[in-house]
C-alpha cells in the first residue's frame, strides 16, 4: 500500500494562512480532496495523510469531515491546544474520530521556537496525547534541530516524527545536515519524512542531484524503518510539480530492497500511525 505521508487540504482565506506569502501566489487559492486525487491515482498511491496548516481547532475539525467522505485520507494530523488546561475536553470528543491519528504545532512560525519546545505548560499535553497512541509532528528548522533532540528525548512514550527532515540548510550541504541530525536520528523514537525538500532549495530551484545526498544522508542516520515519503503538496507546486516530487524519492530508492522500499512508501505510514491496511477507511460520525 502506498501513502502520501504528508500533505495538506484548504479553502484559502489570506487572513487565515498568513504565511503565504505574495511571493507564493500559486498558494493563493482552495486545495481540495478532489484536486488531489487524481494525481495520487496517476502516481498509483493509495491514499494520503492530510496535515494541519494553521493553528486552528476549525480546521481540524474540517480536516476530519473530509477523510469522513473521502476514503482515500487515511489518517489526518491536526492541531490541537497542546498547552491548554482544557486540553482534555478539546480531546474527548475526537477520541471516537478513527482518522485522527497525530497532533503538529507550526512551531518554526513561534517567536521563539526553543522557547516554545521548553515550555512547562507543553508538558502535560505531551503526555496525554503520547499516552492515548497520537503520533506528533516536529515542524523545525535546522536552527533549531538540538532543541528538537532535547524535546524528543523528554517525549519517548510514543513516535515522533520529524517533518522535511528538518528542513536543512541546503547550501552547507548534506554532510554538515548529516551532523546536526545525528542526535535526533540516534532517538529510535523518532522517525523521518522525506517530504519538503525541493521548498528548501534556494530559490525553489533543485535538482535530484542536488536533493538525493540529503536522502542518502537521512537513510543513514534513519534506516529504511523510520523514514516515509511525502510530497508536501500543494506547497511543493512552488518549486514542481506532484509527479516530479514523488518521482524523486522512488528514484533515489532504487538502490534498496523492495521491501525497503515499501516501507518507506507506504508500511512505514501505516505502522507508525496505527493505519490499517489494505481496507482502512474512517466511518462517518
Amino acid at each position: 500500500m502506498r501513502i502520501d505521508a504528508h500533505q495538506h487540504f484548504w479553502r484559502y482565506q489570506p487572513q487565515e494562512y498568513g504565511w503565504i506569502s505574495d511571493q507564493m501566489a500559486v498558494l493563493q487559492r482552495d486545495f481540495l480532496p478532489g484536486d488531489l486525487l487524481p494525481l495520487l491515482q496517476q502516481q498509483q498511491i493509495d491514499g494520503c495523510i492530510a496535515v494541519q496548516a494553521r493553528q486552528s481547532l476549525d480546521e481540524t475539525l474540517s480536516l476530519l469531515a473530509m477523510a469522513d467522505v473521502n476514503p482515500f485520507i487515511l489518517g489526518v494530523v491536526g492541531w490541537l491546544p497542546l498547552t491548554s488546561p482544557v486540553l482534555a475536553d478539546v480531546l474527548a470528543p475526537l477520541q471516537d474520530l478513527p482518522a485522527l491519528r497525530g497532533v503538529r504545532h507550526l512551531v518554526q512560525d513561534e517567536p521563539d521556537p526553543a522557547a516554545w519546545l521548553q515550555q512547562p505548560a507543553l508538558e502535560g499535553g505531551m503526555q496525554l496525547i503520547q499516552s492515548r497512541g497520537y503520533v506528533y509532528e516536529l515542524l523545525v528548522t535546522h536552527r533549531h534541530l538540538a532543541d528538537a533532540t532535547t524535546f524528543a528525548a523528554r517525549h519517548d512514550d510514543h513516535w515522533l516524527v520529524l517533518d522535511h527532515l528538518g528542513k536543512p540548510d541546503i547550501a552547507r550541504g548534506a554532510v554538515h545536515w548529516a551532523r546536526q541530525i545525528a542526535p535526533l536520528a540516534a532517538l529510535p523514537h523518532v522517525a523521518c519524512k522525506l517530504s519538503g525538500l525541493v521548498t528548501e532549495a534556494p530559490g525553489f530551484r533543485w535538482t535530484p542531484a542536488l536533493l538525493r545526498p540529503f536522502i542518502e544522508a537521512a537513510l543513514e542516520a534513519f534506516g529504511p524503518d523510520r523514514l516515509l515519503a511525502g510530497s508536501d503538496w500543494p506547497v511543493c507546486l512552488l518549486a514542481g510539480e506532484y509527479a516530479q516530487v514523488t518521482e524523486l524519492y522512488e528514484q533515489a530508492l532504487v538502490s534498496l530492497s523492495d521491501a525497503e522500499r515499501a516501507a518507506i512508501l507506504g508500511g512505514n505510514a501505516c505502522r507508525l500511525y496505527g493505519l490499517q491496511e489494505p481496507d482502512y477507511a474512517p466511518q462517518p460520525h
